[in-house]
């Protein structure tokens, strides 16, 4: 039911709240209700879902301002220019040289410090206006001067967003600073001596739903067909808000059509990473998603991710026919070049040890197949073109697979042994609706954890926090007694 009295009824419903539940913004000492700037904040919602039991928690996160490019003295600054070669997010287009968008890097300095710590007692992230946690990656230009006084200065990144915009993004300057404070220290910084200021930087303090009351899914455990998406269950960033909306609009349509759910496991995507860390850990604080967070990160590349969730795309609908097919040539080609490349011989003669020699590497002494010399660090595919005559003519986005798979085989191979121990307790299901608080041998404190996250298998229920081996081990017992 909306404000207006209009009522919606549907199957499935996905709340993409953002920072819009009892959202309030701070710039300085002015503070206001707000989603975001210029935006209603969602109150009638975020009281209505607390009515319903969920239990509800408070983050915060900071903008930075952003400035008018046409007032910026770019010259003055470090030019970062774009990929010289064609690049694109999606595998299914061309790709795309993007030769006005250059980011601009400068620093602070000490005067732009000082007047922040002049400001201090008005930025309300600092002094104590604002109480819930904020996101520890991306931190306030203000709590870096604080937590690294030491530093002289900060790195600043002008970023464009956009074509139609004159808009430049200042990242590295999330600030709550008053409008003023925000003008005079920007005008200390080389080459925004002149900037202008089309909308300033604010803090913004938001209510989530706590996620560990989610299912793998992202539809909720108390209510069926509600499922929740983005910064509501606790993220901070861009890609981690589209991620879960993609996976929850996936599985709310599967669930009206009564179809099987889309879950991936931490050993197939970021995106399972993400989802597992946050239904079964829960958050305390915005949370970011880093690579470091991914046990099985060498299996989880950008340049493979085609070869990894087309298959589960094509089979929820979402790739056509000829983009399946197209990912299965790919997967042909790479393999039948690899074969090939473990067959052909190279001989220590003159031409290839000059190659050799000309790469900075050992020349060889004795034969070996090319997939051996590929594995050196100083040889690359397309090096070795002259020494291998027969070589068919593949696609770059081939052979980047077919050196990448050679070169790193024996950590590959070691990743995939791990991912198979991992998946042996993925695969250890735990039955629905168990009693924790009847079982016999796990702590107090394991049964509390247990009953609140509800764990589907037993690698997940290792993962929760608090759980300790003799918590597992006392689980497993009982759970084969239930069997």
């Amino acid at each position: 039911i909306v404000k207006s009295g209009l009522e919606f009824s549907s199957p499935t419903v996905i709340l993409t709240n953002g920072t819009f539940l009892n959202g309030k913004i701070y710039i300085g000492k002015t503070t206001y209700s707000a989603g975001r700037a210029g935006e209603l904040a969602s109150i009638g919602l975020a009281e209505n879902l607390k009515e319903l039991g969920f239990k509800v928690g408070r983050l915060n996160t900071c903008t930075p301002p952003r400035i008018d490019r046409r007032t910026v003295d770019f010259p003055k600054m470090k030019e970062q220019k774009s990929a010289d070669i064609p690049l694109s997010f999606s595998f299914e287009n061309k790709g795309k040289i993007y030769k006005d968008f250059s980011v601009f890097m400068t620093r602070t300095n000490q005067k732009t410090h000082q007047i922040i710590q002049d400001n201090i007692h008005r930025v309300p992230l600092s002094n104590g206006t604002i109480q819930s946690a904020a996101i520890r990656y991306c931190p306030s230009v203000e709590d870096k001067i604080i937590r690294f006084p030491e530093k002289e200065s900060h790195q600043i990144f002008l970023e464009p967003e956009g074509y139609n915009t004159e808009e430049i993004y200042l990242q590295g300057f999330f600030t709550s600073l008053p409008a003023d404070a925000q003008q005079e220290a920007l005008h200390t910084i080389v080459g925004l001596e002149n900037c202008k200021i089309i909308r300033y930087g604010y803090a913004i303090e938001y209510d989530i739903i706590y996620p560990n009351q989610l299912k793998y899914s992202l539809e909720t455990k108390a209510i069926k067909g509600l499922f929740l998406a983005g910064q509501v269950n606790g993220t901070s960033g861009y890609e981690e808000a589209a991620e879960q909306g993609l996976l929850a609009g996936i599985n709310a349509v599967q669930l009206t059509r009564g179809k099987e759910l889309l879950i991936l496991d931490r050993s197939e995507a970021y995106i399972a990473v993400e989802i597992d860390d946050l239904v079964t850990k829960s958050v305390t604080e915005p949370y970011r998603l880093r690579t470091g967070l991914a046990e099985y990160r060498l299996l989880l590349r950008q340049d493979n991710a085609d070869l990894r969730l087309t298959p589960y795309g094509y089979k929820m609908g979402l790739v056509s026919e000829q983009r399946y097919k197209k990912l299965l040539k790919k997967k042909t080609l790479v393999e039948k070049e690899k074969e090939r490349l473990k067959e052909v011989i190279i001989h220590a003669t003159q031409k290839v040890n000059e190659l050799l020699n000309k790469l900075g590497t050992t020349p060889l002494s004795e034969v070996v197949t090319l997939a051996t010399l590929l594995t050196r660090p100083e040889v690359t595919y397309n090096q070795t073109a002259s020494i291998d005559p027969n070589r068919p003519e593949l696609p770059a986005e081939a052979t980047e697979q077919v050196e990448i798979q050679i070169k790193y085989a024996g950590y590959i191979k070691r990743q995939e042994i791990q991912v198979k121990r991992f998946k042996k307790l993925e695969n250890y299901r735990i039955p629905k609706d168990i009693d924790y608080f009847n079982m016999h041998g796990i702590s107090h404190e394991g049964k509390e954890r247990f009953s609140e996250v509800q764990p589907i298998s037993l690698g997940q229920a290792k993962r929760i926090p608090g759980i300790t081996p003799s918590d597992i081990a006392a689980l497993m017992i009982n759970i084969e007694k239930i069997k």
